[in-house]
């Protein structure tokens, strides 16, 4: 299956917010909950439009993972923009039917092969989460621990893993 990613736009809002109903039950066993509040449209809207003022100024960079017939199959976020010192965080979630296809490291892959403009991005997972720490880890990021910070998450205690990747260039 082929992949591209496409920069979010103003009409992504409901196709991403079905995405995001759907997958709501996967992704909280796997990533602290969006609230419920995140799930009701008119609301999901209003902080839409701030991803995209966010993206807008610079901020930020919010990809949908999509397949050759257009449906979203994940997403993929740079968020935290310091263009300074050319850092950023990366975020990305790939939807319950898509996982173990690889999607999520060729989506990480296709962004890092891009023009971003930074020599650092650093990302986290929880310590349960062996999906995404695969996918840092194929694609080059180093783990540099595990955070203190113990929470508990559908009843399993768990922790932050942080990863960090940096480009050779300088």
């Amino acid at each position: 299956m082929e992949i591209t990613l496409h920069l979010l736009h103003e009409k992504d809002a409901a196709a991403l917010f079905q995405f995001e109903l759907e997958n709501r039950e996967f992704f909280e066993r796997l990533v602290p909950g969006r609230g419920d509040d995140f799930y009701v449209f008119e609301q999901f809207v209003l902080r839409h439009r701030e991803l995209l003022k966010e993206q807008q100024a610079g901020l930020a960079r919010f990809y949908l993972i999509k397949n050759d017939a257009g449906d979203i199959l994940g997403r993929i976020n740079l968020v935290d923009i310091d263009k300074r010192h050319q850092t950023a965080e990366i975020g990305f979630r790939i939807g319950a039917k898509y996982g173990g296809q690889g999607i999520g490291s060729r989506a990480l892959k296709l962004l890092l092969d891009a023009d971003l403009g930074l020599r650092k991005i650093h990302g986290k997972t929880t310590n349960v989460n062996r999906g995404s720490q695969k996918i840092l880890v194929k694609n080059g990021f180093q783990e540099k621990g595990m955070g203190e910070e113990e929470f508990n998450m559908n009843g399993q205690d768990m922790h932050f893993v942080y990863y960090v990747w940096e480009t050779d260039e300088k």
